[in-house]
């Protein structure tokens, strides 16, 4: 018989109707052993996270300001749970403990993570798993780092202990036991970490839609889900915006070949999406997996006569780049040019002074910088050396004013600039030109 490791998100776990679906998920497949469980989520728009809520009645403690207003809410949200559900667990006493050592100045790591450790405790309670503190498996060195050769070995040989349990997402612990989390949605990275450590056959991670859309649903009207995507892909998707899963939970199934598959809490018998390996033969020729993008950026744009003979030149101006403390998107170049898109956020004021430096050092026939850029990535493996692909993109986007080209050495990407008042319409268009209406009206039916 096979492992699955489950998680399920702060919207699955967000109230007591919440939890019955999880646990009638759980107990419809024998194979679902491991649960890992976020804390709870919005009930409705206007409602808060916990975790936010705990953030909360951090900042006040470090401003010496009273938090029992705010803690009393998160309590209350706990034992309603506990109440709705008939357990007989009585959480008090550790909710008393828990706002005495928020009182006394426990770290913002602890504080947050309590949102996990607290709902981690009910659903074992009503499963009637195992609850192993992830405290007690998820291992962080001295400086805070996730140190995954340790936490593979305690967490195997702990959770061979148990046939089944529950441990909770988001945090660990440092050598001297100090409380240390992962970064917000950190919970997804536990539940990889899990079905790593476990030599599961797949990771489930459960939330509140049915897998990945090929496109931003905001944007593009009732976009197809994306029933199979490679790592590769996700992390290309990933990287330009697209957010169902954190980034880095890819990384301990993606060593261990462990497939992952997106569902849907709410409507469970949905096929979600399937992320696996690339075996080579996911997608059909000139097919595309998904488009994502986003908003905010600037291309320097540098031209020298003869720069490409010019030895050194690229380090050059990337040694100038890096001397301002700023990171770049990508480097698209010519003959005699190149370009640098930079991220608005890195800038921060340094444009000028970049700009000046970049004269200076590289001494460049002309530079022009582009404002207001939006960049949008088109991927898929059935993208690579297909005939046709990019006049196919390029055709979509006539009237559109493309100021940037770039695509991946590997051929799965096509990545181009444009002016943010295009985004909105350049996104449809080339969703429209691969994805004829016809066939995204039958598959959404």
């Amino acid at each position: 018989m096979g492992i699955k490791v489950a998680k399920f998100g702060g919207s699955s776990l967000s109230a007591a109707e919440q939890f019955r679906k999880v646990r009638a998920i759980i107990a419809a497949d024998p194979t679902r052993k491991y649960v890992i469980p976020s804390a709870p989520g919005k009930r409705d728009k206007d409602d808060f996270k916990v975790t936010d809520l705990l953030y909360k009645c951090h900042d006040l403690v470090q401003q010496q300001l009273p938090f029992a207003e705010i803690f009393g809410l998160i309590s209350e949200r706990y034992l309603t749970i506990c109440q709705q559900l008939g357990l007989t667990l009585d959480l008090k006493p550790e909710l008393t403990a828990i706002e005495a050592k928020i009182a006394s100045g426990a770290s913002a790591d602890y504080t947050a993570s309590r949102g996990e450790y607290l709902n981690g405790r009910i659903l074992a309670a009503y499963l009637d798993f195992a609850f192993v503190d992830a405290a007690a498996v998820i291992c962080f060195d001295e400086q805070g780092k996730f140190d995954a050769e340790k936490t593979q070995e305690i967490l195997g040989r702990e959770l061979a202990r148990y046939p089944q349990a529950v441990i909770p997402g988001f945090y660990g612990a440092t050598p001297d036991g100090r409380v240390q989390t992962f970064s917000r949605g950190g919970s997804d990275i536990s539940g990889a970490i899990v079905a790593r450590g476990v030599n599961a056959d797949l990771y489930e991670n459960w939330t509140d839609v049915s897998g990945f859309l090929m496109a931003d649903p905001r944007i593009v009207n009732n976009p197809k889900t994306i029933n199979t995507i490679s790592y590769r892909e996700l992390r290309e998707l990933a990287y330009m915006g697209a957010t169902v899963l954190h980034e880095e939970a890819i990384y301990p199934v993606r060593e261990a070949r462990i497939p992952i598959n997106i569902k849907n809490t709410n409507d469970p018998d949905a096929p979600g999406t399937l992320i696996v390996k690339d075996n080579g033969n996911i997608k059909s020729p000139g097919s595309i997996t998904g488009i994502a993008g986003r908003k905010g950026f600037t291309i320097i744009a540098i031209e020298k006569t003869l720069m490409h003979s010019e030895t050194g030149y690229a380090r050059k101006l990337l040694s100038v780049i890096e001397d301002h403390g700023i990171s770049f998107e990508h480097m698209p170049s010519g003959i005699d040019t190149i370009s640098v898109v930079i991220a608005d956020s890195q800038l921060n004021n340094k444009l000028d002074e970049l700009v000046a430096d970049i004269r200076r050092v590289c001494q460049p026939d002309a530079i022009e910088v582009f404002h207001d850029i939006a960049l949008i990535a088109t991927v898929g493996l059935g993208m690579a050396y297909t005939p046709g692909i990019a006049a196919k993109l390029f055709t979509a986007l006539t009237g559109i004013n493309v100021r940037m080209i770039d695509q991946g050495s590997s051929e799965i990407n096509i990545i181009v600039g444009i002016e943010n008042k295009d985004f909105e319409e350049a996104m449809r268009r080339i969703y429209a030109a691969f994805v004829p209406a016809e066939e995204n009206s039958v598959t959404n039916n």
